[in-house]
């Protein structure tokens, strides 16, 4: 898919999406990234839409020890299939800093056993590479 388009496409479906101040617990800074980095027209908080919600990218995600990085860098670059046969482009317009603040922000919303480390290398991020 063409990446200029899946950017407008996003972009369009942020528009009709629930506005991130409608969400609840979004720091007004990072709702304020996710609806300018069109984040939301692909992902909420706690319901599935183009992409998995925030909530459980941080419950498979919050255990594990480079946790933020990883997020932070498949923000940046994207991803492929891990969360079905859709793909996650790269998101080139959204800075070190900012995916960092996005990924901070999507691991406070670990449930609380997710603080613990992981023991399995199955759990460990580069397992749920391709």
């Amino acid at each position: 898919m063409n990446v200029a388009w899946r950017l407008a496409w996003c972009g369009l479906l942020a528009a009709v999406a629930q506005p991130a101040s409608a969400q609840a617990g979004i720091p007004a800074q990072v709702a304020e990234l996710l609806r300018s980095k069109v984040c939301l027209g692909c992902h909420q908080v706690d319901t599935p839409r183009v992409g998995p919600p925030f909530r459980a990218v941080a419950q498979r995600y919050g255990s594990q020890p480079q946790a933020l990085e990883y997020l932070e860098q498949s923000i940046r670059n994207g991803g492929r299939y891990r969360w079905g046969k859709l793909s996650m482009a790269a998101q080139p317009q959204v800075s070190q800093d900012e995916a960092r603040q996005i990924a901070q922000w999507i691991l406070t919303l670990a449930p609380a056993a997710a603080s613990a480390p992981a023991t399995s290398p199955a759990s460990s991020p580069a397992a749920n590479k391709p």
